[in-house]
């Protein structure tokens, strides 16, 4: 038993205080676990943001420049140290002089402030400006040389030459995909990407050099099985290309074309481009560290095989942000929502992992703290030896790189501040990580990751904290008052630069990542544990993976709800002017919630008000905006450079002739729309800028059959077609001339393709299927894609006496110049509608077939003009309308 060995008995005036936080803790034995904090640390700020400003601007100097500042600056940095010490030396000497001894007085010390650890000396705006001094200084320093690596050597100078070399590099990063995209009516190739080192290179006369130089390799032309145009998702099983199974840090020998770099921030000397996609020559295996991870990567890839698709992507993508599974669609998604960052390796991944070992971190540091560690005996010395080793774990397996190391240290910053409860003395913790790294990879100044993790982390310790506490105040639960403190102030940190790279603010952010919040950790955790036991056992692997797969779907779930709300989010200026813009508004909602808080009938008026501007009910939305109009019988959709067409067929359902180029773009003039059922899919033919917006039109719709031409070209795209079909089990025919359909007041004729046996066509444009509408005694005319040759073929055919004086002509292939002229004068149409894309390279519509369809007395309305068309009404009164 331990007794005080204090001064009871000294005098009151002599006897020390109660602590302040003992005598408001309500307790005669004051606060069990104290927290004293003192005024917030805000010395390191200053040199991380000047090393910060100062790599960002010091990358494109030359070396000249860099060394010179560099030089200034440590020469400012010494006369201030000097003049400090000087004076301080001064100050120290008088006063030792008017010092007199005072022995007859007893005088008790006044003890320092508890977090008042930092000398005096260190302390003042002198040692503060040396210290910005000194860290531009060893930032210019860094980002000179870092700059220089792209400037020196062969390399640059081959580029601006676009000359074709071989070369030996040396892969720095994870081979990834393209995206799929349109060009014209094909989808183009996609191709495999890769950052690498060019560490030997051989001219034309066959002299080699060795250097150093970063770049960007292309492999042009490859088709990745696991993602094809669209955004579907191939059987698991399917080979993988050779390219997406390099591994970091192995060497290949390529035969290549050099091309300067364009829009990569600088951060490469030159693009590779390897024209042949063949079987890479690799010369140099990668490091024993990568192939431990990409084992371990493959092993968490095996595991997830058998996952329903969003799970099967987005799990590897938590774990180890392996995103090679990740459809466009999803990924749109996940954009919409702003719950991209989960795709991404993130602190939050780190800081999961390690509060598994160490429990809940606020109670890392007391006796009674949980975790595996304390059940096993573990000492608090060992476990951070054992977070550390975790850490170094999480670095290799997830790549060394600086996105990677960038996510390891704001990880290890948030855990410290949870764990030690000292949120405030966490601010130089960050300022440091921001400075460590800058130093390490001035490239981080320029990237816009790099810069949305140092604002989360900020968030989090500043922000965060104090808005739980207000929340709790007004009785909202605590767990449920951190997780939507901390997603609010994350948002209102963060909405302004993504706003920048998105042009675009999610209204449904905060929810989304309070809905997602609860399934990350364990899909986290899960995950790796999948992760740890592929190379072992296999079995429980999968059933890791399986048991991680319901909360990753459940993520995925959320963000396709949440991006599929007609209101998820507004367009906004994608400039830096935008984002301040956002940052005031975000501002004074944050001054006007403060308000509002105290009325809770307005905070109910206004979350009301946000639900509808989100979810837009079709009701309300026709009321506001008038469209689509009321008793509307068709509808063209704005989907940029390709066609989307609507026949309505009762309330929520329309059959849909093709699905334009853009799948999100088809599926919001849907959801505009109100179309919730489907009966009928029919694409006219198999060309991309028809075809591949079709996971748009299947995405949450109850959808009956797809109807195509028989003419089955391209085959990439029919194949496309045919596994979006399987994948949700829908049925497939073809269309033939003679056939007639019926649904509800709607009811239609094919014209075209003839059926078998029949010549066969000059391409995919002329097998287009033709349809003949009858809506509410409108007769309309949807042409496809047909040129002149298969149009004078239709006129010839039985069906050509059917085309006389239509309402409504969907005109053929975008408007082009290759019109039949006889074909316009036997519709003689009423209103002509041409769906092409703004400024597209074709010169969609020709000026010639406008003029032929106002000779014949048609209105011409075009999408690139008018945007989205609806068409109401019946044969006598004819009514369009622009959304």
């Amino acid at each position: 038993m331990s007794h005080d060995v204090g001064t009871p008995d000294l005098p009151a005036d002599l006897a020390p205080s109660r602590a302040a936080v003992h005598a408001a803790s309500g307790s005669r034995l004051g606060a069990s676990h104290p927290r004293q904090e003192g005024p917030t640390d805000l010395r390191l700020v200053p040199p991380a943001l000047a090393a910060w400003a100062t790599a960002a601007l010091i990358l494109d100097a030359s070396q000249v420049w860099a060394a010179g500042a560099a030089v200034v600056c440590l020469a400012a940095a010494g006369v201030l140290l000097m003049v400090r010490r000087g004076g301080q030396r001064e100050r120290v000497a008088s006063a030792r002089k008017e010092r007199a001894p005072r022995l007859s007085q007893v005088s008790r010390p006044k003890p320092p402030h508890p977090r008042s650890t930092v000398p005096a000396r260190l302390t003042g705006p002198r040692t503060t400006v040396a210290a910005v001094l000194l860290c531009v200084a060893a930032a210019a320093v860094s980002a000179g040389l870092h700059g220089a690596d792209l400037r020196r050597g062969p390399v640059p100078a081959l580029a601006r030459q676009y000359a074709t070399v071989t070369a030996e590099v040396e892969i720095t990063s994870d081979p990834r995909l393209t995206r799929p995209r349109v060009r014209g009516d094909r989808m183009a190739p996609t191709s495999v990407l890769f950052d690498a080192d060019v560490r030997q290179v051989e001219g034309a006369d066959g002299t080699a050099v060795v250097t150093r130089a970063p770049v960007l390799v292309i492999v042009d032309g490859e088709r990745e099985s696991s993602r094809v145009a669209g955004g579907a998702s191939q059987p698991p099983g399917n080979r993988r290309s050779p390219w997406m199974e390099l591994l970091p840090s192995t060497r290949l020998r390529v035969a290549a074309r050099l091309a300067p770099a364009l829009g990569d921030g600088g951060r490469i000397a030159a693009v590779l481009r390897v024209r042949d996609p063949a079987v890479p020559a690799v010369v140099g295996e990668p490091s024993a560290a990568q192939r431990l991870a990409g084992r371990l990567r493959a092993g968490l890839r095996e595991a997830t095989d058998g996952l329903p698709a969003d799970a099967r992507a987005l799990l590897p993508g938590l774990v180890v942000g392996d995103t090679s599974r990740i459809t466009p669609e999803l990924d749109e998604a996940f954009k919409e929502t702003d719950l991209a960052h989960t795709l991404a390796v993130s602190g939050s991944n780190l800081t999961i992992i390690l509060a598994l070992l160490i429990g809940p971190p606020g109670l890392a540091q007391r006796v009674e703290r949980r975790g595996m560690a304390p059940r096993l005996g573990i000492s608090l010395r060992t476990t951070a030896l054992l977070g550390g080793g975790l850490t170094l774990a999480f670095v290799v397996v997830c790549r060394p790189d600086p996105s990677v190391l960038r996510a390891a240290a704001c990880g290890v910053v948030v855990l410290l501040a949870l764990a030690t409860g000292r949120r405030r003395s966490l601010i130089p913790a960050l300022a440091t990580a921001v400075l460590l790294l800058v130093l390490y990879d001035p490239w981080l100044a320029r990237s816009y990751g790099f810069l949305l993790s140092v604002l989360a982390t900020g968030a989090l310790l500043t922000l965060a904290p104090r808005w739980s506490a207000a929340l709790r105040r007004r009785r909202v639960p605590p767990r449920l008052a951190e997780a939507l403190a901390a997603a609010a102030a994350a948002q209102a940190l963060c909405a302004p630069v993504v706003a920048v790279l998105s042009a675009r603010v999610s209204l449904v952010a905060v929810p989304c990542n309070l809905l997602a919040e609860f399934a990350i950790a364990p899909a986290t955790v899960l995950g790796f544990a999948a992760l740890a036991a592929a190379p072992f056992a296999m079995p429980v692997a999968k059933a890791l993976a399986w048991c991680g797969g319901w909360p990753a779907g459940w993520i995925a779930d959320v963000a396709r709800t949440g991006a599929a709300l007609p209101g998820a989010g507004v367009d906004w200026p994608g400039s830096w002017t935008g984002a301040v813009l956002l940052a005031l508004a975000t501002l004074v909602v944050l001054l006007a919630g403060r308000r509002l808080v105290r009325h809770p009938w307005w905070c109910g008026v206004c979350g009301v008000l946000l639900v509808l501007v989100v979810v837009q009910p079709p009701p309300l939305t026709r009321v506001v905006t008038g469209w689509p109009p009321p008793g509307w019988r068709f509808a063209m959709c704005d989907v940029g450079q390709g066609d989307a067409t609507v026949l309505a067929a009762g309330e929520g359902t329309g059959v849909v002739v093709d699905a334009g180029p853009d799948p999100a773009l088809v599926d919001r003039c849907l959801r505009t729309l109100g179309i919730t059922r489907v009966p009928l899919v029919v694409l006219t033919h198999f060309h991309a800028d028809h075809v591949a917006g079709l996971p748009g039109v299947l995405r949450g719709r109850e959808v009956g059959a797809i109807e195509t031409t028989g003419h089955e070209e391209p085959m990439d795209q029919v194949e496309f077609v045919h596994r979006e079909a399987a994948v949700r089990r829908i049925p497939v025919t073809r269309a033939a001339a003679g056939e007639m359909r019926r649904t509800g007041a709607l009811s239609w004729q094919v014209l075209w393709p003839p059926p078998r046996p029949a010549p066969a066509p000059d391409g995919p444009n002329d097998a287009s299927v033709t349809l003949l509408v009858r809506s509410a005694g409108l007769r309309l005319l949807l042409l496809g894609d047909l040129e002149p040759p298969a149009q004078r073929d239709l006129l010839r055919s039985p069906a050509g006496a059917l085309l006389g004086g239509v309402d409504v002509l969907k005109v053929a292939h975008h408007g082009s110049a290759y019109q039949d002229p006889e074909l316009i004068r036997r519709a003689a149409p009423r209103l002509a509608l041409i769906s092409c894309g703004e400024d597209n390279p074709y010169g969609h519509p020709a000026p010639s077939t406008v003029a032929a369809l106002r000779a014949q007395g048609a209105v011409v309305l075009r999408t690139d003009e008018d945007g989205a068309l609806a068409v109401a009404g019946t044969g006598a009164e004819l009514r369009v309308a622009g959304d």
